[in-house]
């Protein structure tokens, strides 16, 4: 049978003091009253059984994802007890789907992404669900048609096409995030796709992948799924690393008996993995101001203006010019827009110098 496991980890610390410790960024209800994690999971809707759905996010925020999906089956909030990388998250979860049902086939699914249209993403998603089936050592990735030389993405080379499914290519290479020119190089080829960071296999592929590459993580979560009461025991001695590094390179070199695949996604697809995303979904003024909530300007162009503090409190920007202003009950961030990329490093001061409750 076919699962979906929506990865929800992450601290989203680029959208600080947005999205804090406690609070991260695909459980904030700003698009229209809805999280990003509320998004993914209705994007869902009618492609696999409702409670074939699963979400794994950290332990912390079990709650607030229960509370934001009531729908959710008994038992399918995987809690990590800490984050240790995008492979231990699939690995676990291919690992429990596997315990449930020796032949299901799983798609990772990522909460953080704003993905449109929702039925051409359905129809990617089944595709790359029948090609699981039918090639029981594939691992499939999902792969974004580009629209512009963007530098934040990772890339997926395409080869040659999969016999039996137009459309869908083996991938001969992962690229890490380009510089301008090579991303340019990359568009015009016509040869590369974004990498969507999602994928599909068969839960016991992805294991039997983990037996050639890392034997120690797959015999732990093996443990894991088998003793739950030592998933804090073990679930911590896993080695960080990504599913990329881990397995989808190494697998796409022929370092293991898997071929990796990519199917298309012919959608608007953006990661809101900072606040210059954020400010493209949100309201602008006439002088090219994005704005949310309650805000004056005077002399104020090209910045983002965020106002979360309430309803009782105004955010007033006066002569300023490509800066970022953000307002919170607890917090406030003032920078210019170009320095976005160093919030983390920010945020890190702010832990040390005025306490972990503002981080």
């Amino acid at each position: 049978m076919r699962y979906v496991v929506i990865m929800a980890g992450g601290s989203g610390t680029r959208l600080w003091p947005l999205s804090r410790q406690g609070r991260p960024k695909q459980l904030l209800e700003m698009l229209d009253g809805k999280s990003l994690l509320r998004l993914a999971y209705e994007r869902l809707i009618g492609l696999v059984d409702e409670d074939r759905i699963l979400v794994c996010t950290g332990r912390a925020h079990a709650d607030d994802v229960r509370a934001q999906l009531p729908e959710l089956a008994e038992g399918n909030i995987l809690g990590e007890p800490e984050g240790r990388d995008s492979l231990n998250a699939v690995a676990w979860s291919a690992a429990v789907v596997a315990d449930r049902d020796p032949e299901g086939v799983v798609a990772m699914v990522t909460a953080d992404h704003i993905i449109e249209p929702v039925d051409e993403f359905q129809r990617s998603l089944a595709t790359a669900f029948e090609v699981a089936e039918a090639r029981p050592n594939s691992l499939v990735t999902l792969g974004v048609v580009p629209t512009s030389p963007h530098t934040g993405y990772g890339y997926l080379h395409r080869a040659d096409e999969l016999d039996g499914f137009p459309g869908v290519h083996r991938i001969s290479e992962f690229k890490e995030k380009p510089a301008l020119d090579v991303a340019q190089a990359y568009l015009d080829s016509g040869e590369y796709w974004w990498n969507a960071g999602m994928f599909v296999w068969r839960a016991t592929t992805l294991l039997g992948q983990l037996d050639q590459l890392l034997p120690e993580t797959a015999r732990t979560v093996r443990e894991i799924v088998a003793d739950p009461q030592r998933l804090d025991e073990l679930f911590l001695t896993l080695q960080k690393i990504s599913v990329d590094y881990a397995v989808m390179e190494p697998a796409s070199v022929g370092r293991t008996d898997a071929e990796v695949v990519s199917v298309g996604l012919h959608i608007d697809w953006q990661d809101v993995g900072g606040f210059l995303s954020l400010a493209e979904m949100l309201t602008h003024d006439e002088h090219g101001n994005a704005i949310d909530g309650r805000t004056v300007t005077l002399d104020t162009s090209g910045s983002v203006l965020v106002n979360a503090a309430g309803p009782d409190h105004v955010v007033a920007a006066m002569g300023l010019e490509g800066c970022l202003v953000v307002a919170t009950g607890s917090a406030t961030l003032v920078t210019r827009l170009g320095d976005t990329e160093r919030i983390r490093e920010l945020v890190d001061l702010v832990r040390t110098q005025a306490g972990a409750r503002y981080a």
